[in-house]
């Protein structure tokens, strides 16, 4: 999927649900978990530096959303509770992360458990 030139009109957190709900210019909102948001993290320590470097995170099915702070007025940054702080989220990738949420999700799922990893700390 080509990243879409959608903007944000709205965001709320959600502390209690641990879900960052998202609003776009074309109408569709998204529910966005906290640890689907985590572990699809754009950040490097996630992403590495390219496709066959992406690290599978694993242990993180409790985590919150702390805080999120705009960049400018392309994108937010999102601070867990688990302290990571470092991915910057376009419009774009919010976007595609709700879009694909169901298939991204399904894959991580099956990829942490073909590793004989856990979702839990």
């Amino acid at each position: 999927m080509a990243e879409s030139g959608h903007r944000a009109t709205g965001i709320k957190v959600k502390r209690s649900a641990k879900v960052l709900e998202i609003s776009f210019d074309d109408g569709k909102t998204f529910t966005l978990p906290a640890e689907y948001l985590r572990v699809e993290s754009p950040s490097a320590e996630v992403q590495g530096h390219g496709p066959s470097e992406k690290v599978l995170v694993s242990g993180r099915c409790h985590v919150g959303i702390a805080d999120v702070e705009p960049v400018g007025h392309y994108a937010i940054r999102i601070i867990f509770d688990d302290l990571h702080d470092t991915g910057i989220f376009s419009w774009p990738y919010l976007y595609k992360l709700g879009s694909e949420y169901h298939d991204r999700w399904e894959t991580y799922l099956s990829a942490i458990h073909s590793a004989g990893l856990s979702r839990e700390p």
